[in-house]
């Protein structure tokens, strides 16, 4: 549904607010809807149109319930593309749609400028219809339940994609590394002449027996594939398995639509702070009336709200966002302000620099969440928002904090945001024993892998890559390898 010409006014007014604040943003199509098309919409990720996955309308039905049951209220959906695509809610009030509209410019500004967005397809609508299109002859070829299964075999390892990889040329060549040549002998090591009584010192043996040793490795690691362990088990797999040019074209659609939103779960915190923070900017100082500051206020304070036990990307990204800007205004920077120790001192430091906006900028532009919690997250923001870590008290048997400590705090919260909070898996060999089997290995950082996942992964890797699964991990304080031979799972300690 189109927008009502007042909507219309409202959206340029707001837009020509956002460019004097200096966002930068794609022309962007606001489109009026109701609650169950905006769900729709929710479901589809965003977008008009997916391919057609039972996935979809299990969260359509989540999402619809959680709506009458008034359990949650979706207020905007913004979709990463150029030109931008955002819906509006039919029935909000005029103060929701002003705020909505601030909120969408700020995400496309982000969208726009934020370098972990670089690499994105801006028309990913489209793709996403070619990727429906595509998919519905699937299903009419081989039918919907073949082409559903393996879609579900694809989006149980989509996790295992990596996630830097579509910003790091890494990965080498697709296909086998060349063989040694045929006849080489690894043992040939090549020696000088020289005369009986001078041969071990020309050629010394232990020398020998090294470069011996290191031809055969060289030599291993030419017949060995991935010849290094490789990160992104998914594309590997997708290159590498026995399986048909259909079901290779599936992957790669659930690869490349799993790669379009790895940047916004690895921006979420400052892609949110972002929004709500100019839009409390546009609202408060250029848009809302006078006479709907309450309603703004009840609004935007349910956007930021932080019940105990929470987190809230909102809050915290804002929150962020404004010490960034604060600190960069008063000169809370550089050699003399990290050097002084005097907190009397810290506390009154204003040198009046006046660089806020451009920081923040800066940072909009160039960080992710990690590199952003890491470099800004300081001690003074922690104490003066109270930020704690909680876990299970098994003994209690309830919920409990934890630590008020910053160290601890800021471990766990950076923890929680690298790989998402998931193992790191790299594929170790894709031809272990000489058998053509497949051998993972759990990059131990601290995170074990939980059994039950680990062994629903390997069964359907395994019916992907049609012989036995392994993955090296740490099962307490022993290295175990976890198989699994299409029939039943194994579990063994490695030496």
């Amino acid at each position: 549904m189109k927008l009502p010409p007042y909507l219309v006014d409202l959206q340029h007014i707001v837009e020509k607010h956002a460019r004097d604040f200096g966002l930068d943003f794609f022309p962007t199509i606001f489109e009026m809807v109701d609650y169950r098309r905006m769900n729709e919409v929710a479901a589809y990720g965003g977008f008009p149109v997916r391919y057609p996955h039972w996935r979809f309308g299990m969260d359509y039905e989540r999402l619809i319930k959680s709506h009458t049951y008034g359990l949650s209220h979706i207020y905007e959906m913004v979709i990463n593309n150029d030109p931008c695509y955002a819906y509006l809610l039919e029935g909000n009030s005029l103060v929701d749609q002003k705020l909505v509209m601030c909120h969408v410019l700020a995400h496309n500004d982000f969208f726009k400028n934020n370098s972990f967005f670089s690499v994105t397809n801006r028309k990913m609508v489209d793709e996403l219809a070619n990727h429906a299109t595509h998919v519905r002859r699937f299903m009419e070829r081989f039918s919907v339940e073949a082409v559903e299964q393996f879609i579900d075999l694809c989006l149980s390892i989509e996790n295992l994609i990596d996630p830097m990889g579509q910003y790091i040329s890494r990965r080498q060549t697709p296909g086998r590394p060349a063989m040694a040549e045929e006849g080489a002998d690894s043992e040939d090591v090549p020696t000088l002449d020289a005369k009986e009584y001078m041969r071990d010192y020309i050629n010394p043996p232990e020398f020998i027996e090294s470069q011996r040793h290191r031809r055969e490795q060289q030599a291993q690691a030419m017949r060995k594939l991935p010849s290094r362990p490789e990160r992104d088990v998914y594309r590997f797999v997708m290159e590498h398995a026995p399986i048909t040019r259909w079901q290779r074209a599936l992957m790669e659609i659930v690869l490349k639509e799993a790669e379009y939103f790895i940047p916004q779960r690895m921006t979420k915190i400052m892609n949110e702070g972002w929004a709500t923070y100019w839009h409390s900017r546009l609202m408060t100082e250029r848009v809302v009336e006078a006479s709907e500051l309450v309603e703004y206020a009840k609004v935007t304070a349910g956007v930021t709200a932080s019940p105990p036990g929470s987190f809230n990307p909102y809050k915290m990204g804002v929150e962020l966002f404004r010490h960034i800007e604060e600190r960069w205004n008063k000169g809370q920077f550089g050699k003399d302000w990290e050097d002084c120790d005097n907190m009397t001192l810290r506390a009154a430091w204003d040198r009046r620099t006046g660089l806020g906006q451009k920081k923040i900028f800066e940072v909009r532009r160039i960080y992710s969440d990690v590199t952003f919690i890491d470099e800004f997250f300081t001690e003074e923001f922690c104490r003066k928002h109270m930020y704690y870590t909680f876990g299970f008290n098994n003994r209690r048997d309830r919920w409990e904090i934890e630590s008020r400590a910053f160290t601890q705090i800021k471990s766990k919260l950076l923890f929680s945001l690298t790989n998402g909070g998931q193992p790191v898996v790299e594929v170790e060999d894709a031809n272990y024993g000489n058998r053509g089997e497949l051998v993972l290995r759990h990059r131990h950082d601290g995170l074990d892998l939980r059994k039950d996942y680990a062994q629903d992964v390997l069964r359907n890797l395994y019916r992907i890559w049609q012989r036995p699964v392994h993955i090296l991990t740490r099962v307490g304080d022993n290295d175990t390898i976890i198989s699994f031979d299409g029939q039943e799972h194994h579990e063994k300690a490695v030496a």
